[in-house]
């Protein structure tokens, strides 16, 4: 199973070129996390683009719904031992989706720079697209 993350579906739903995710890998694997349906949602202004997309990313299978303590832990544990190691993360919501992906075992499909220094201080799986 492959966790995709917001980068990858910003390029999926953009208007012109979109990525043709089927080309990628199959649509089976995909499964989604709460804090990639909040990143990639709140990024529409069409209503009715907004609409068909929620529906798409909710039809989805969804890890660690809802988001425990467990979870938010592990996510700061993520973003201080990438600053202890001179690594500087962007977004501690990247972390969260990584500690998401490593709790389940997951890969994560990215177009992202946190992942890679994530994967220096942890035991996640990452894929640059």
């Amino acid at each position: 199973m492959i966790l995709v993350d917001t980068s990858v579906w910003i390029a999926t739903f953009r208007i012109q070129n979109p990525l043709d995710l089927d080309e990628v890998l199959d649509f089976d694997e995909i499964v989604t996390c709460l804090p990639v349906v909040q990143e990639v949602l709140q990024g529409f202004r069409d209503e009715g683009a907004f609409r068909r997309a929620r529906e798409a990313m909710l039809a989805l299978p969804i890890v660690e719904s809802p988001l425990g303590e467990e979870i938010v832990s592990t996510a700061v544990d993520l973003y201080r031992g990438a600053r202890r190691s001179g690594l500087t993360v962007r977004s501690s919501i990247d972390c969260l989706i990584a500690a998401c992906a490593i709790r389940n075992d997951l890969e994560i499909l990215h177009r992202d720079r946190d992942y890679p220094m994530l994967a220096r201080v942890s035991p996640l799986r990452h894929r640059l697209l």
